[in-house]
């Protein structure tokens, strides 16, 4: 997409692809916009094509190459201060941002093209690198991709090299678990890229390919005061907005945010303290003892669990029998794990709660002996109606552990799962740079469950 600068009558189209500067000799070409779209997709198609020619002849022997290079893949504790000091120089424009989780539970992953710097002042290898950094730590688990397209111009756009590259190193690891991808703002050049693509890809990975024209048509799926939507590109929004007025849409989607009456009977999206008042018996949420109950009998041996979603429809139901206080019976592992995690994640203030934000957020600054000790300290001050739902669920969680030679959740993978529905921010978007504290405080509390959570703690 060009600049919305450029002049109207052409657009000045470097032809080399590859941020070459063009020698006074070379012809200047002036294309429109669409022109330019068209003809950007005829070479890449052309371009990728042949690599995939190549890959078939090489017996697709890149992918390794590509693997060994995710260097940071198993980054943990302080070796994550390592990997934020390799990737400052890119990290620091916010083009890729983890937020929150989802109406499913998954983790979303935001690619703000906007942010994307001049390509003279963008290491583009590293910045391969630092996309595969990130989405190595998710694509173990299902997840959710959106990009954002507005801000995409001739100064910032990936050359047709680093494509290719891109193209090779995104295998199917990144593929298989990614269950929805979401293209806001596309424009002619994007839709003619994913004809181009469509050959390539499988009609599975298509099915999860959705088009987004205007930010409030996937506020159903994703909350929107969850992500990190740059500036120019809600004002672009908006004017898209206001120039298709005639298009029918509901009422703004922070709509959705404002307050309603609850039901006596309501589960979901209450404080711990209104269930307490009007679910007597229950000293934990009847969501959480339901589900957990569940899971003991029947999930603890199933492999990815808490890392794979049903659909969002199954999920819609079950919250809506609790929240009208009729019973429920689960008949599947992974749809009673994703109800627990968006229980969580629908609670008002997170269950470790606004106040510990801060100090979650430096526990990667404290020296890694005494980080339990001063862990203890802070789990003291959170209420009491936290602390008992949280030890509630830090003991069944030990449980799922125990099992990890079978189910593969281990400490870590469900340090990751369940990180961003225990802590996030008032703002609640969940940034990249605060995941991973808040991960690493997640472990620490499963390694030490013993002295937090026994029976006689102090906390």
């Amino acid at each position: 997409m060009a600049s919305p600068s450029a002049p109207a009558e052409g657009i000045l189209v470097d032809l080399a692809g590859d941020n070459q500067p063009m020698l006074p000799s070379t012809k200047l070409e002036f294309l429109t916009q669409d022109e330019e779209d068209q003809k950007m997709a005829n070479q890449l198609e052309n371009e990728i094509r042949g690599e995939v020619q190549y890959d078939a002849g090489e017996n697709q022997s890149t992918g390794a190459h590509g693997r060994n290079e995710a260097s940071a893949k198993g980054a943990w504790y302080d070796s994550q201060a390592q990997a934020a000091a390799e990737f400052a120089d890119v990290s620091k424009y916010g083009i890729i941002e983890v937020s929150g989780v989802d109406s499913t539970g998954r983790p979303v992953i935001v690619v703000s093209a906007c942010r994307l710097p001049s390509n003279k002042q963008l290491d583009q290898k590293k910045f391969l690198r630092y996309l595969k950094f990130t989405l190595d730590k998710y694509v173990e688990s299902d997840y959710s991709l959106i990009y954002l397209h507005y801000g995409l111009n001739s100064g910032n756009k990936p050359s047709f090299a680093w494509l290719r590259e891109a193209y090779r190193e995104f295998d199917r690891k990144y593929k298989k678990n990614l269950k929805s991808l979401y293209l806001v703002h596309p424009t002619t050049f994007i839709r003619i890229l994913m004809n181009v693509f469509k050959p390539l890809i499988s009609a599975k990975f298509g099915r999860k390919i959705k088009y987004v024209n205007y930010l409030h048509e996937m506020a159903g799926e994703v909350p929107l005061n969850q992500l990190p939507i740059p500036r120019e590109v809600i004002t672009h929004d908006a004017e898209l907005t206001k120039r298709n007025s005639n298009e029918s849409r509901p009422r703004d989607a922070s709509d959705s945010a404002h307050p309603v009456q609850p039901l006596p009977t309501q589960q979901f999206g209450v404080s711990l303290q209104c269930l307490s008042e009007n679910n007597p018996g229950y000293v934990v949420p009847k969501v959480m003892q339901e589900t957990v109950a569940y899971l003991k009998e029947h999930g603890l041996d199933t492999e990815g669990l808490f890392r794979r979603s049903p659909s969002a429809l199954a999920i819609k139901e079950i919250q809506s029998l609790y929240n009208e206080g009729k019973p429920v019976v689960f008949d599947d592992p992974h749809l009673a794990a994703v109800v627990l995690k968006s229980f969580l994640r629908k609670l008002p203030e997170p269950l470790l709660t606004y106040d510990l934000y801060e100090f979650i957020l430096n526990i990667t600054r404290i020296d890694a002996e005494t980080r339990p000790r001063v862990m203890g300290t802070w789990l003291q001050k959170l209420p009491r109606e936290n602390f008992i739902t949280l030890k509630f669920l830090m003991n069944f969680l030990n449980t799922v552990a125990s099992h990890s030679d079978v189910n593969k959740m281990t400490f870590q993978n469900l340090a990751v799962v369940f990180g961003p529905n225990l802590a996030w921010s008032t703002d609640q978007v969940a940034s990249l740079v605060a995941m991973g504290p808040i991960n690493t405080f997640v472990m620490l509390m499963l390694e030490n469950h013993d002295q937090f959570f026994a029976d006689d703690s102090e906390c």
